[in-house]
Protein backbone atom coordinates (compact mmCIF):
# COMPACT_ATOMS: atom_id res chain seq x y z
CA UNK A 1 0.00 0.00 0.00
CA UNK A 2 2.93 2.35 0.58
CA UNK A 3 4.21 1.85 -2.78
CA UNK A 4 0.55 2.47 -4.46
CA UNK A 5 0.52 5.88 -2.17
CA UNK A 6 3.92 6.84 -2.83
CA UNK A 7 3.30 6.74 -7.02
CA UNK A 8 -0.12 8.27 -6.50
CA UNK A 9 1.06 11.09 -4.75
CA UNK A 10 4.40 11.38 -7.40
CA UNK A 11 1.45 11.27 -10.43
CA UNK A 12 -0.07 14.02 -8.55
CA UNK A 13 2.64 16.26 -7.42
CA UNK A 14 3.78 15.98 -11.47
CA UNK A 15 0.41 17.13 -13.20
CA UNK A 16 0.22 20.15 -10.81
CA UNK A 17 3.71 21.27 -11.55
CA UNK A 18 2.85 20.44 -15.78
CA UNK A 19 -0.51 22.22 -14.78
CA UNK A 20 1.17 25.51 -13.49
CA UNK A 21 4.02 25.45 -16.26
CA UNK A 22 1.49 25.21 -19.34
CA UNK A 23 -1.22 28.23 -17.69
CA UNK A 24 1.88 30.34 -16.87
CA UNK A 25 3.41 29.89 -20.46
CA UNK A 26 -0.54 30.28 -21.94
CA UNK A 27 -1.24 33.40 -19.84
CA UNK A 28 1.99 35.01 -20.90
CA UNK A 29 1.56 34.12 -25.04
CA UNK A 30 -2.34 35.55 -25.27
CA UNK A 31 -2.13 38.99 -27.13
CA UNK A 32 -2.56 42.21 -25.02
CA UNK A 33 -1.36 43.20 -21.13
CA UNK A 34 -2.62 43.90 -17.77
CA UNK A 35 -2.06 47.30 -18.69
CA UNK A 36 -3.87 47.77 -21.72
CA UNK A 37 -6.87 49.75 -21.70
CA UNK A 38 -9.11 51.83 -24.22
CA UNK A 39 -7.00 54.48 -23.37
CA UNK A 40 -3.32 53.42 -23.54
CA UNK A 41 -0.80 54.59 -20.88
CA UNK A 42 1.88 56.84 -21.55
CA UNK A 43 4.95 54.70 -22.20
CA UNK A 44 6.83 55.35 -19.47
CA UNK A 45 4.14 54.63 -17.05
CA UNK A 46 3.78 51.79 -19.01
CA UNK A 47 7.26 50.85 -18.35
CA UNK A 48 7.21 51.58 -14.50
CA UNK A 49 4.30 49.48 -14.02
CA UNK A 50 6.10 47.04 -15.28
CA UNK A 51 8.84 47.52 -13.58
CA UNK A 52 7.37 47.37 -10.18
CA UNK A 53 5.19 44.00 -11.01
CA UNK A 54 8.14 42.53 -12.50
CA UNK A 55 6.62 42.13 -16.15
CA UNK A 56 9.91 43.47 -17.61
CA UNK A 57 12.27 40.47 -16.90
CA UNK A 58 12.96 37.63 -18.92
CA UNK A 59 9.80 34.81 -18.78
CA UNK A 60 12.40 32.25 -17.60
CA UNK A 61 13.09 35.27 -14.05
CA UNK A 62 9.00 35.56 -13.58
CA UNK A 63 8.84 31.70 -13.96
CA UNK A 64 11.01 30.74 -11.38
CA UNK A 65 10.61 33.64 -9.10
CA UNK A 66 6.34 32.67 -9.22
CA UNK A 67 7.79 29.14 -8.14
CA UNK A 68 9.57 30.86 -5.45
CA UNK A 69 6.65 32.99 -3.88
CA UNK A 70 4.35 29.89 -4.43
CA UNK A 71 6.33 27.78 -2.48
CA UNK A 72 5.66 30.05 0.39
CA UNK A 73 2.25 30.56 0.19
CA UNK A 74 2.68 33.58 -1.80
CA UNK A 75 0.01 34.00 -5.12
CA UNK A 76 1.06 37.55 -5.61
CA UNK A 77 -1.12 41.06 -5.84
CA UNK A 78 -4.00 41.65 -7.92
CA UNK A 79 -2.68 43.68 -10.95
CA UNK A 80 -6.24 45.18 -11.26
CA UNK A 81 -7.97 45.09 -7.77
CA UNK A 82 -4.54 46.65 -6.70
CA UNK A 83 -6.00 47.01 -2.87
CA UNK A 84 -6.38 43.36 -2.22
CA UNK A 85 -3.54 40.34 -2.95
CA UNK A 86 -4.93 37.22 -4.96
CA UNK A 87 -4.52 34.88 -1.71
CA UNK A 88 -7.28 37.61 0.13
CA UNK A 89 -9.50 37.45 -3.36
CA UNK A 90 -9.74 33.66 -2.95
CA UNK A 91 -10.20 33.78 0.76
CA UNK A 92 -13.11 35.78 0.14
CA UNK A 93 -14.83 33.49 -2.98
CA UNK A 94 -13.42 30.34 -2.35
CA UNK A 95 -16.36 29.20 0.42
CA UNK A 96 -18.53 30.33 -1.58
CA UNK A 97 -17.78 28.52 -4.44
CA UNK A 98 -16.72 24.95 -1.94
CA UNK A 99 -19.99 25.25 -0.48
CA UNK A 100 -22.02 25.30 -3.86
CA UNK A 101 -19.93 22.15 -5.06
CA UNK A 102 -20.38 20.49 -1.44
CA UNK A 103 -24.19 20.97 -1.78
CA UNK A 104 -24.58 19.98 -5.60
CA UNK A 105 -22.42 16.95 -4.50
CA UNK A 106 -24.36 15.85 -1.58
CA UNK A 107 -27.87 16.32 -3.26
CA UNK A 108 -26.67 14.86 -6.50
CA UNK A 109 -25.76 11.77 -4.68
CA UNK A 110 -28.98 11.74 -2.91
CA UNK A 111 -31.19 11.53 -5.77
CA UNK A 112 -29.17 10.18 -8.03
CA UNK A 113 -28.45 7.06 -5.95
CA UNK A 114 -31.96 6.70 -4.63
CA UNK A 115 -32.92 6.90 -8.61
CA UNK A 116 -30.55 4.14 -9.79
CA UNK A 117 -31.06 2.01 -6.73
CA UNK A 118 -34.82 2.11 -7.90
CA UNK A 119 -34.74 1.52 -11.46
CA UNK A 120 -31.74 -1.22 -10.90
CA UNK A 121 -34.05 -3.33 -8.87
CA UNK A 122 -36.64 -3.44 -11.80
CA UNK A 123 -34.50 -3.37 -14.39
CA UNK A 124 -37.14 -2.98 -17.82
CA UNK A 125 -40.21 -2.36 -15.76
CA UNK A 126 -42.31 0.83 -16.68
CA UNK A 127 -41.03 2.63 -13.21
CA UNK A 128 -37.28 1.91 -14.91
CA UNK A 129 -37.96 3.06 -18.35
CA UNK A 130 -39.88 6.55 -16.84
CA UNK A 131 -36.99 7.14 -14.45
CA UNK A 132 -34.11 6.89 -17.26
CA UNK A 133 -36.06 8.72 -19.63
CA UNK A 134 -35.92 11.91 -17.40
CA UNK A 135 -32.18 11.18 -16.46
CA UNK A 136 -31.63 11.15 -19.78
CA UNK A 137 -33.17 14.38 -20.65
CA UNK A 138 -30.80 15.84 -17.52
CA UNK A 139 -27.78 14.51 -19.24
CA UNK A 140 -29.41 15.99 -22.86
CA UNK A 141 -29.67 19.92 -20.98
CA UNK A 142 -26.46 21.56 -20.06
CA UNK A 143 -25.86 23.59 -17.27
CA UNK A 144 -25.82 27.17 -19.42
CA UNK A 145 -29.11 26.24 -20.79
CA UNK A 146 -30.99 24.33 -17.65
CA UNK A 147 -29.82 27.36 -14.86
CA UNK A 148 -31.66 30.28 -17.12
CA UNK A 149 -34.60 28.56 -17.58
CA UNK A 150 -34.48 27.93 -13.49
CA UNK A 151 -34.45 31.39 -13.62
CA UNK A 152 -37.30 32.36 -15.59
CA UNK A 153 -39.71 29.73 -13.83
CA UNK A 154 -39.02 29.58 -10.50
CA UNK A 155 -37.97 32.98 -9.36
CA UNK A 156 -39.14 34.86 -12.41
CA UNK A 157 -42.33 33.24 -12.59
CA UNK A 158 -43.24 31.59 -9.44
CA UNK A 159 -41.15 34.11 -6.90
CA UNK A 160 -40.55 30.86 -4.72
CA UNK A 161 -36.32 31.63 -4.88
CA UNK A 162 -33.67 34.67 -5.75
CA UNK A 163 -32.64 35.46 -9.01
CA UNK A 164 -29.46 35.60 -7.82
CA UNK A 165 -27.10 36.96 -4.82
CA UNK A 166 -25.93 35.36 -1.67
CA UNK A 167 -28.04 37.01 0.82
CA UNK A 168 -29.02 33.40 2.48
CA UNK A 169 -29.51 29.62 2.20
CA UNK A 170 -32.38 30.40 -0.17
CA UNK A 171 -30.00 31.83 -2.65
CA UNK A 172 -28.28 28.93 -3.09
CA UNK A 173 -31.09 26.64 -3.91
CA UNK A 174 -31.33 27.45 -7.31
CA UNK A 175 -27.76 27.58 -8.36
CA UNK A 176 -27.14 23.75 -6.37
CA UNK A 177 -29.92 22.28 -7.76
CA UNK A 178 -28.59 23.79 -11.72
CA UNK A 179 -25.07 22.14 -10.86
CA UNK A 180 -26.47 19.09 -9.31
CA UNK A 181 -28.97 17.88 -12.01
CA UNK A 182 -26.08 16.58 -14.93
CA UNK A 183 -24.36 14.57 -11.98
CA UNK A 184 -27.71 13.39 -11.09
CA UNK A 185 -28.30 12.03 -14.21
CA UNK A 186 -24.61 10.25 -14.29
CA UNK A 187 -24.66 8.87 -10.95
CA UNK A 188 -28.65 7.15 -11.52
CA UNK A 189 -27.45 5.64 -14.65
CA UNK A 190 -24.06 3.66 -12.92
CA UNK A 191 -26.05 3.31 -9.74
CA UNK A 192 -28.93 1.50 -12.12
CA UNK A 193 -26.07 -0.61 -13.61
CA UNK A 194 -24.09 -1.86 -10.82
CA UNK A 195 -27.73 -2.67 -9.06
CA UNK A 196 -29.11 -4.23 -11.78
CA UNK A 197 -26.14 -6.42 -12.12
CA UNK A 198 -25.72 -6.96 -8.24
CA UNK A 199 -28.70 -8.43 -7.81
CA UNK A 200 -28.36 -11.01 -9.76
CA UNK A 201 -24.77 -12.30 -8.00
CA UNK A 202 -24.78 -15.46 -5.96
CA UNK A 203 -24.56 -14.62 -2.59
CA UNK A 204 -27.34 -11.75 -2.94
CA UNK A 205 -29.82 -14.71 -4.22
CA UNK A 206 -28.78 -16.70 -0.90
CA UNK A 207 -29.81 -13.57 1.19
CA UNK A 208 -32.84 -13.26 -0.19
CA UNK A 209 -33.38 -17.24 0.17
CA UNK A 210 -32.55 -17.32 3.61
CA UNK A 211 -35.69 -14.69 4.18
CA UNK A 212 -33.46 -11.30 4.72
CA UNK A 213 -36.14 -8.04 4.40
CA UNK A 214 -35.32 -6.30 0.94
CA UNK A 215 -33.94 -3.44 2.36
CA UNK A 216 -30.95 -5.54 4.26
CA UNK A 217 -30.01 -7.61 0.74
CA UNK A 218 -29.71 -4.41 -0.65
CA UNK A 219 -27.89 -2.31 1.62
CA UNK A 220 -25.84 -5.12 2.98
CA UNK A 221 -25.13 -7.35 0.15
CA UNK A 222 -25.68 -5.41 -3.08
CA UNK A 223 -24.92 -1.51 -2.18
CA UNK A 224 -21.01 -2.89 -1.44
CA UNK A 225 -20.64 -3.72 -4.86
CA UNK A 226 -22.52 -1.62 -6.78
CA UNK A 227 -20.38 1.56 -5.02
CA UNK A 228 -17.20 0.73 -6.15
CA UNK A 229 -18.42 2.03 -9.72
CA UNK A 230 -19.64 5.14 -8.10
CA UNK A 231 -16.35 5.88 -5.96
CA UNK A 232 -14.31 5.73 -8.66
CA UNK A 233 -16.74 7.70 -10.46
CA UNK A 234 -16.64 10.53 -7.67
CA UNK A 235 -12.96 12.20 -8.11
CA UNK A 236 -14.04 13.55 -11.83
CA UNK A 237 -17.81 14.14 -10.28
CA UNK A 238 -16.01 16.65 -7.54
CA UNK A 239 -13.40 18.34 -9.94
CA UNK A 240 -16.48 18.81 -12.42
CA UNK A 241 -18.61 20.54 -9.70
CA UNK A 242 -16.06 22.44 -8.66
CA UNK A 243 -15.43 23.66 -12.25
CA UNK A 244 -18.64 23.93 -13.50
CA UNK A 245 -19.79 26.53 -10.35
CA UNK A 246 -18.02 29.29 -12.94
CA UNK A 247 -21.05 28.89 -15.14
CA UNK A 248 -23.49 28.72 -12.25
CA UNK A 249 -21.78 31.42 -10.40
CA UNK A 250 -21.76 33.79 -13.60
CA UNK A 251 -25.37 33.38 -14.40
CA UNK A 252 -26.82 33.73 -10.71
CA UNK A 253 -23.91 36.68 -9.92
CA UNK A 254 -22.39 34.13 -6.96
CA UNK A 255 -19.46 35.87 -5.37
CA UNK A 256 -17.07 33.01 -6.17
CA UNK A 257 -14.48 32.23 -7.31
CA UNK A 258 -15.19 31.56 -10.65
CA UNK A 259 -16.19 34.97 -11.06
CA UNK A 260 -12.52 36.52 -10.06
CA UNK A 261 -11.40 34.16 -12.78
CA UNK A 262 -13.48 35.46 -15.48
CA UNK A 263 -12.91 38.87 -14.57
CA UNK A 264 -9.38 38.12 -14.21
CA UNK A 265 -9.16 36.52 -17.49
CA UNK A 266 -10.61 39.00 -19.17
CA UNK A 267 -8.55 41.73 -17.76
CA UNK A 268 -5.10 40.18 -18.60
CA UNK A 269 -4.56 39.86 -14.56
CA UNK A 270 -1.73 37.22 -14.57
CA UNK A 271 -1.64 36.72 -10.88
CA UNK A 272 -5.42 36.33 -10.42
CA UNK A 273 -6.18 33.51 -13.15
CA UNK A 274 -2.94 31.94 -11.74
CA UNK A 275 -4.13 31.96 -8.76
CA UNK A 276 -7.85 30.72 -9.17
CA UNK A 277 -6.17 27.76 -11.79
CA UNK A 278 -3.88 26.59 -8.71
CA UNK A 279 -7.17 26.60 -6.37
CA UNK A 280 -8.80 24.74 -9.01
CA UNK A 281 -5.96 22.32 -9.67
CA UNK A 282 -5.05 21.71 -6.00
CA UNK A 283 -8.85 21.02 -5.58
CA UNK A 284 -9.16 18.70 -8.31
CA UNK A 285 -5.81 16.75 -7.90
CA UNK A 286 -6.73 15.95 -4.35
CA UNK A 287 -10.25 14.65 -5.13
CA UNK A 288 -8.34 12.05 -7.61
CA UNK A 289 -5.93 11.15 -5.14
CA UNK A 290 -7.94 10.34 -2.43
CA UNK A 291 -10.70 8.62 -4.87
CA UNK A 292 -7.49 6.60 -5.64
CA UNK A 293 -6.32 5.91 -2.67
CA UNK A 294 -10.35 4.66 -1.45
CA UNK A 295 -10.28 2.49 -4.93
CA UNK A 296 -6.97 1.10 -3.68
CA UNK A 297 -7.72 -0.05 -0.28
CA UNK A 298 -11.43 -1.52 -1.93
CA UNK A 299 -9.93 -3.32 -4.70
CA UNK A 300 -6.10 -4.62 -4.10
CA UNK A 301 -5.40 -5.17 -7.92
CA UNK A 302 -4.93 -1.51 -8.29
CA UNK A 303 -1.86 -1.69 -5.57
CA UNK A 304 -0.70 -4.79 -7.53
CA UNK A 305 -1.27 -3.18 -11.15
CA UNK A 306 0.51 -0.27 -9.85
Amino acid sequence: MTAYLGSRALYTLLTFFVVVTVVFALLRAAPGGPFDGERRLPPEIEANLQAAYGLDQPLTTQYLRYWGNLLTGDLGPSFKQKDFTVGELIAAGLPISLGLGLSALVLALMLGMGIGITAGLRPGSNLDQGLMAVTNLNLALPTIIAAPLMVLIFSVGLAWFPAGGSGSARHFVLPAVALALPYVAAIARLMRGSIASARLEPHVRTARAKGLSEARVVWRHMLPIAATPLISFLGPAAAGLLTGSVVVEQIFDLPGIGRYFVQGALNRDYTLVMGVVIVYAGAILTFNLLVDLAYGALDPRMRLRS
